[in-house]
């Protein structure tokens, strides 16, 4: 490559580099006119973003407090409610403990009865029924007797007849 070709390449690189330097300029001073347009209205918004700053400041400082009565109630609260339930839960126990106990006494208690009953109803038929039955059938034979008795006449063939089928 000789030294004027050199050159040239040389002169197109520069006036390459020359234009992006102007190019870069060009952009760095729009971003710099556009930044003076956004400072402008950053400024004028600047006191109201401060007073909100203030005013979301202020309520998060009065909700720490609140956040924190409230916590300390709610632990509070659910100390109060553990013991209750253990103390509910007690009562059961004790409850179903009673109730157990009642239940097996109750059926104690009905065993005893029927047996007494069933003891009761036999010595009846022991002591009044049998004698009962025992005179019932002693009034039956004498009632017979008196009746065959009462009679006077002869029987009838026929009655005796019917007498003595019966027998057999």
């Amino acid at each position: 490559m000789d030294q004027s070709t050199l050159l040239i390449v040389l002169i197109v690189f520069v006036a390459l580099c020359w234009i992006a330097l102007l190019v870069q300029m060009g952009t760095l001073l729009g971003m710099f006119l556009v930044l003076r347009k956004v400072q402008g209205q950053v400024t004028a918004i600047l006191p109201e973003v401060q007073k909100i700053i203030g005013t979301t400041r202020r309520i998060v400082d009065k909700s720490e407090g609140h956040i924190d009565k409230i916590g300390a109630s709610s632990a509070a609260i659910l100390d109060v409610t553990k013991q209750q339930v253990g103390k509910i839960d007690e009562l059961l126990n004790d409850a179903t403990t009673r109730a157990r106990v009642q239940i097996q006494r109750a059926e104690m208690v009905l065993d005893d009865t029927m047996g007494r009953a069933q003891e009761t109803v036999s010595i009846v038929q022991r002591t009044v029924l049998r004698p009962v039955r025992e005179v019932h059938g002693i009034l039956a034979g004498v009632k017979t007797t008196l009746s065959y008795l009462g009679r006077g006449t002869r029987p009838t063939v026929d009655h005796v007849t019917s007498d003595e089928e019966m027998f057999i």
